[in-house]
């Protein structure tokens, strides 16, 4: 599956960080992790520390992709307003898997340490119009009910901080990070514990057995394994009977550095009420990146014809937001994006595999979700109850 266009900005900057060998001879292991991008690096750093045999095997190289194109808005916020998922799925759940969020940005601080471009920021959802300030608002009370710091900023108060937007609810409790950085070193610490990682190594089938499940790969070699974790994201769907993600494409463009951006109060964290929506956050470099413009549009080649169409559309769109501010695109690319019935990830065992997990953390925060599921499986696989699966199980 064509999930990024050929150059995201993360992989261009960083470079190629670490090369894997490809897996040449046939292995075994306890847990074997399908998936080298942020989610089965958050993964196998959980299950290494708690004394796992693990490997890992990338169809690509490890982070290029769906890793490469995000946007790493960490957030505890997920697609669907908290006082609306109280309705969808009850508010103990609802209210939990907020909370869970809150946790695992902070967990993502630990992780990263000071070399990921890690930065704590407010996030800020503005209303794209007017008639959204009610919605807002109810979230507002909806958050302080259990405890998250969150406040109103008026019009004028934004107006102050030279945003155009008719009002907007901030939320303490955010943060950027470089993706395709800690990946790469959430793998090399895992990689001091006894992870095996392969890249440029496809699974071509999966046996399950009684013991088990042998998976046969595309250079001849095996893998016989207890469980296999699948952190395959948006390519995990051919696994499963039902269709449990909506796949679109979304576009991203990030600009040249900026000397000054002292303009952009707290570099907070900005995203939209509108659909689909426009978000914004700053990089470790000086930068702005800007995303949005989602569509239906799923081919490769007709998707990547689109990106200077887009980029110009999100150049108008950050200036309405930021009027007199002028930045310069650098880099621009698109990728694939999904969501769920009701905004929340699918995390945990699936009738239709046996001896398999899947760490499926759609939606605007798949980073955060990543991190609660990397928690949430290795407590499962290791024959620890953990009330919060639940929440994310494919039965909900």
């Amino acid at each position: 599956m064509n999930l990024t266009t050929d150059s995201p900005f993360w992989t261009v900057k960083d470079g190629l960080i670490c090369v894997y060998p490809p897996l040449l001879q046939s292995i075994r292991c306890d847990a074997l992790i399908v998936g080298g991008g942020i989610s089965g690096a958050l993964l196998a750093h959980e299950l290494v520390k708690r004394g796992v045999d693990c490997v890992m095997i990338d169809s690509r190289d490890i982070g290029y992709g769906s890793t490469s194109a995000s946007t790493a808005l960490l957030q505890y916020e997920i697609d669907t307003p908290l006082h609306e998922l109280k309705q969808e799925v009850g508010e103990k759940a609802a209210e939990r898997a907020y909370l869970l969020g809150v946790g695992a940005i902070h967990q993502l601080k630990k992780l990263a340490g000071s070399t990921c471009g890690f930065a704590s920021r407010p996030s800020l959802q503005i209303a794209s119009r007017a008639s959204h300030i009610a919605g807002l608002k109810k979230e507002l009370e909806a958050r302080r009910k259990i405890g998250l710091d969150v406040s109103w900023i008026e019009q004028s108060g934004l107006e102050q901080d030279g945003i155009k937007a008719a009002g907007g609810l901030r939320s303490v409790v955010a943060a950027e990070v470089d993706p395709y950085r800690l990946t790469h070193r959430l793998l090399r610490l895992s990689h001091r514990r006894g992870l095996q990682v392969f890249d440029r190594t496809t699974a071509l089938s999966y046996q399950q057995t009684r013991g088990g499940v042998t998976v046969k790969t595309d250079r001849g070699a095996s893998i016989r394994c207890e469980s296999v974790f699948f952190a395959t994201g948006y390519e995990t769907q051919q696994f499963l009977p039902q269709k449990i993600v909506k796949l679109k494409s979304t576009y991203a463009f990030v600009s040249e550095p900026i000397e000054d951006l002292s303009w952009w109060r707290e570099r907070a964290l900005i995203w939209e009420t509108g659909t689909p929506y426009l978000y914004m956050r700053t990089t470790s470099d000086n930068r702005v990146l800007v995303g949005g413009e989602d569509d239906g549009v799923l081919n490769g080649y007709k998707r990547d014809q689109q990106l200077s169409a887009k980029t110009a559309r999100l150049m108008g769109k950050f200036q309405r937001r930021f009027p007199g501010k002028e930045i310069e695109p650098a880099f621009q690319w698109a990728g694939a994006f999904g969501s769920t019935k009701d905004g929340l990830a699918y995390i945990g065992p699936h009738p239709a595999f046996r001896h398999g997990y899947f760490a499926l953390g759609f939606g605007g925060n798949g980073i955060t979700f990543s991190q609660i599921a990397a928690k949430l499986l290795a407590d499962l696989f290791l024959g620890h109850a953990n009330p919060d699966a639940e929440i994310f199980s494919f039965d909900r």
